[in-house]
């Protein structure tokens, strides 16, 4: 949801229409006719088709033969370089899939981009279950996410109750924190555990665990490392998980010190 009152007063008219275009198409996995994109999008037919013409060209859509429009292979293109982006240098990568390789465990960076706390890569473990919404990008759950909670336990609490105020507490399963009182008791927790973790808070029979990486005043440049696996292995294991982590974390800070300098 886009802020009016944060709209630039130099805004181009013309990219603003075409990224809400580009919007509409990417929700609808079926594809979207040009008079269908223009109602979804509040613009004329006319405008629409020749927003919808420039961004076939440019490989944004594709039009299919049924005359709908879905998204075309550059937004792919542009994903790459994201991750890419995100992921930082080669290293941190090899890192997070010899933690995934030797534990099993899916492993995942996080951090604060634009303010908000997102996933920014990730290596799969076989002993994980699968967890689709956590790519690279991911920026929704961060209050029972334990990658969110090691990244807003580096918040004040004031700064904390506007994150929460702002993005919600999302009932995510039977057991996710949803009051901002419950919410400083277990990041309390977590840190007299050295380990911020949840389980079964965003998703039903997983927990996940996460130490930080990197302190830094700047909160941009703050990075958590977490892992997933099956709540029980949680409960049984939760020391082994965090040596591991606290190892790992190690390591890829030292390879984004690395590769700072």
């Amino acid at each position: 949801m886009r802020d009016p009152l944060a709209e630039p007063s130099d805004l181009i008219r013309s990219v603003s229409r075409a990224l809400r275009v580009l919007e509409s198409v990417g929700r609808a996995p079926r594809g979207l006719t040009v008079k269908q994109i223009a109602r979804r999008c509040e613009l004329t037919v006319a405008t629409t088709y020749h927003l919808v013409r420039t961004l076939a060209y440019e490989g944004y859509v594709i039009r299919r033969e049924d005359g709908t429009y879905i998204v075309g292979l550059e937004v792919a293109d542009r994903y790459r370089e994201l991750v890419a982006a995100f992921r930082g240098p080669p290293a941190v990568g090899e890192a997070l899939r010899r933690a995934a390789t030797e534990t099993g465990y899916s492993h995942y960076l996080g951090r604060f981009v634009g303010g908000q706390v997102a996933v920014t890569a990730v290596a799969e473990g076989p002993r994980s279950p699968y967890l689709e919404d956590l790519v690279p990008g991911f920026d929704e759950g961060a209050h029972a996410t334990a990658l969110g909670k090691a990244l807003l336990a580096t918040l004040t609490a004031e700064q904390r109750f506007r994150y929460l105020r702002e993005y919600g507490m999302r009932s995510f399963t039977s057991a996710t924190l949803t009051t901002s009182e419950t919410f400083e008791a277990d990041l309390a927790a977590g840190d007299r555990r050295g380990m911020q973790l949840e389980l079964g808070q965003f998703r039903q029979g997983v927990a996940c665990a996460a130490v930080l990486v990197t302190p830094d005043k700047d909160m941009e440049r703050r990075v958590v490392l977490a892992c997933a696996l099956p709540a029980n292995e949680m409960m049984t294991s939760a020391r082994m998980v965090r040596a591991k982590l606290l190892t790992t974390a190690r390591t890829v800070a030292d390879s984004i010190t690395a590769d700072q300098h």
